[in-house]
């Protein structure tokens, strides 16, 4: 099943290299991104995965409109280690609209507010946007991706473009949580089945984003909640490892119990 899935993911790389490069395009050529969200943390992130990256190559960077036609250093407070703004320094930030961002792939660090109008924008115009907000992750017809688990979900993608009408899509990626419970869960459901989940997580406070959590809650202290974060759990894990079958995904018949606390670590 590993070659399946690996086979799955490269030929919807192919498919996008085809529709928006022709026939010409070869398979050393790499695709042109939008990193929406670009200034956050979460975008900064996207920027230093991708600025090597042997598939991807960053075209546009976008931003909201108060940092529109800035460089890129001017409007972001760099947050990670290594080369600030990945050698982007002067980069131009764009509008995050398909009319001035276009490009064939899409990689979303907006948060859901923003995802939900700006996403479908650029998805109906032609881009696969990879998003990583919460907005999109539980409707029906977009694929919650964990490649190692559930690549062929990647199919739903068909079921979307043709029900929406869009010459794009749009894929969404767990919650982080999620992510790592799914990868656990998933070959135990292959081999044994699953009949009910129960999991505590143990979360660091990079998790919560900058500027974080409050030091006098964190200091020697363990936060027995974090909001929203035990719903999205509970409700994406049987998505992602439900089965696909006629053009949609039947959830996983299990039910899943989530407790997630904050603890004082950096990461992890």
């Amino acid at each position: 099943s590993g070659l399946s899935k690996e086979s799955t993911v490269v030929s919807t790389m192919d498919s996008i290299k085809a529709e928006f490069n022709g026939d010409e395009t070869t398979a050393m050529s790499r695709v042109p991104v939008t990193i929406l969200g670009a200034t956050g943390v979460v975008g900064q992130r996207f920027v230093r995965r991708l600025i090597d990256h042997p598939l991807f190559e960053i075209g546009h960077l976008a931003a909201s409109d108060r940092s529109t036609g800035k460089a890129y250093e001017e409007a972001c407070a760099w947050r990670l280690d290594g080369e600030p703004y990945a050698g982007l320094n002067r980069h131009v930030l764009r509008a995050a609209h398909p009319s001035e961002a276009m490009a064939p792939v899409v990689f979303s660090a907006l948060d859901s507010g923003p995802a939900k109008e700006i996403v479908p924008l650029f998805a109906a115009a032609g881009s696969f946007v990879f998003s990583n907000a919460s907005a999109f992750r539980m409707a029906k017809d977009v694929p919650l991706l964990v490649p190692e688990a559930n690549a062929d979900h990647l199919a739903l993608v068909e079921t979307q473009r043709r029900v929406r009408g869009w010459k794009g899509a749009i894929v969404c990626n767990p919650n982080c949580t999620a992510t790592v419970l799914v990868m656990g869960l998933a070959p135990l459901q292959q081999a044994f089945g699953i009949e009910r989940v129960f999991m505590t997580s143990m979360q660091a406070i990079s998790g919560a984003g900058y500027p974080g959590v409050p030091s006098l809650d964190i200091l020697g202290n363990v936060i027995p909640f974090i909001r929203s974060e035990e719903e999205k759990v509970e409700e994406e894990t049987p998505k992602m490892l439900g089965r696909f079958k006629e053009g949609v995904v039947e959830d996983a018949p299990f039910a899943v119990s989530a407790m997630c606390h904050r603890v004082p670590v950096i990461e992890g």
